[in-house]
């Protein structure tokens, strides 16, 4: 068997329970496969192929003396790099930040230790997570597997383009906008963002939260096993809740989905996105579902006061820095940034604000369905080398319409391939819950990987890698 890395997550369990695969030659293959994609994508950091294997053979042990730690142990796990791994820096995506072991482990991190995961790579993102992009200023230029001269999105940017290139089948973003689901999307994978505080993280913040990324819903939802699993540091996490996270099961019948086409600002739907979505719509139909329309719930002054809110955060951060850090700030950043400078305590007030405007309408607009499907992104994956699809700091966030208000209603959302549009580029379908219904939209997503017409070949490495 020579496309171990190509293999679930279950499917490795269920070999390693058996005894027909080990963690260890599993392991090997990963790694090859991804000395051949690497240089290509660059989507890894801290990369430690020796301290991973050193991992998989005390996986492989366990296993053979019948004591496995769970069933994710040996199984290969990169995670996202601002999620901090003991003796790791943590350079946030960007050349300005001090290089520091961290200290301990974060949360997941934590968690997928104790579950005995093979941690081998952290992975890529952009300056600070403020980006849809795989461009940083510390990390080499992220690419897209399904074809290098596009971007794989971000922030989670190295996250998406290694699952969808078979680096292993589990991997670990973090989103505060749409930071899993928009890499998702244009990456053709899964991505859950969960409830707020459903996955333990640290340090919290406002909408912030990390989720599984992987190929497979039952993947997603095996990650979820482990990582929701309680952890004190984390001040806003929900209660611990004993969930069944693989009862995946659910009937459709009757079920009333609400069907968003239009966000209300932002990009303009690109066709092909628009018929998929459509086509996902009417599929669920056709086995038994209502889909209706959902009309647009999100303002301008909403998306422009959060602006004004985190350009103005992110300049007294920045200013915080000494010069010669400061000046290695990625240029769009520092200049998007800068439109915080000399904002009224007014204006960032009511800048805030818009958080819970955006919390009230979200809510509002769900509450007569069952689930929310939309877009996750109304384009496919734009020119690797740009920072977002319009390369403007004073309009940064014009993709992110679907995405950013379920994290400001903490609801979760989940983004899952649709389709592709002429020239072969993933779209993503957005399954959105009520809030704490993380499992009723895997369950959904799961559906949907039942209903979809069957996907394209993952991408290979070489050439323009479809």
């Amino acid at each position: 068997m020579d496309t171990l890395h190509d293999l679930s997550a279950l499917e490795l369990s269920e070999a390693y329970r058996t005894g027909r695969l080990g963690p260890v030659e599993v392991l090997r293959d990963v790694l090859r496969h991804v000395g051949r994609w690497e240089p290509q994508l660059k989507a890894l950091y801290s990369f430690d192929p020796e301290g991973a294997m050193g991992q998989a053979e005390a996986a492989q042990a366990r296993w053979r003396r019948g004591a496995p730690l769970s069933p994710l142990d040996g199984v290969p796990v990169t995670l996202k790099e601002n999620i901090a791994s003991a003796g790791v820096p943590v350079p946030l995506g960007t050349a300005a930040t001090a290089l520091v072991p961290a200290a301990a482990d974060a949360p997941p991190a934590a968690r997928l230790r104790e579950a005995g995961a093979v941690l081998f790579a952290k992975t890529t993102m952009p300056d600070y997570g403020m980006l849809s992009s795989g461009l940083s200023s510390f990390h080499p230029l992220t690419r897209n597997p399904w074809n290098p001269a596009r971007n794989p999105g971000g922030s989670s940017a190295g996250a998406a383009a290694a699952a969808a290139a078979g680096y292993g089948p589990l991997h670990v973003g973090t989103d505060i906008g749409g930071s899993v689901r928009l890499p998702a999307a244009w990456c053709g994978i899964v991505a859950l963002k969960p409830s707020l505080g459903r996955i333990p993280i640290q340090p919290p913040y406002a909408g912030r939260v990390a989720g599984p990324m992987t190929r497979y819903v039952a993947d997603a939802a095996l990650l979820m096993t482990v990582l929701t699993r309680p952890d004190t540091r984390d001040t806003t996490s929900l209660p611990y809740q004993a969930i069944d996270w693989m009862a995946l099961e659910r009937p459709l019948t009757g079920l009333r989905l609400g069907l968003q086409l239009d966000a209300g600002w932002g990009l303009p739907v690109q066709p092909a996105v628009r018929a998929a979505v459509e086509a996902a719509a009417q599929a669920f139909e056709h086995a038994g579902a209502r889909v209706e329309p959902l009309k647009p719930f999100m303002t301008r002054a909403m998306i422009d006061g959060m602006d004004d809110f985190w350009r103005c955060r992110s300049w007294l951060d920045i200013q915080a820095l000494p010069p010669e850090r400061r000046a290695r700030v990625l240029p769009f950043i520092h200049d998007w940034a800068r439109g915080g400078a000399g904002l009224s305590g007014e204006r960032v007030f009511r800048g805030f604000s818009q958080m819970g405007a955006m919390r009230e309408a979200a809510v509002a607009a769900c509450a007569p369905f069952d689930a929310v499907l939309s877009p996750t992104a109304p384009i496919t994956a734009f020119a690797a080398e740009l920072p977002c699809p319009t390369n403007d700091p004073a309009r940064p966030f014009e993709h992110i319409a679907f995405t950013l208000p379920f994290n400001m209603s903490e609801q979760p959302a989940l983004s899952i391939n649709a389709g592709y549009d002429g020239d072969g580029l993933p779209i993503g379908l957005q399954i959105v819950g009520h809030r704490h219904d993380d499992l009723g939209v895997l369950q959904l997503g799961r559906a949907w990987e039942r209903l979809r017409p069957p996907p394209r070949p993952w991408p290979q490495p070489g050439g323009d890698g479809r």
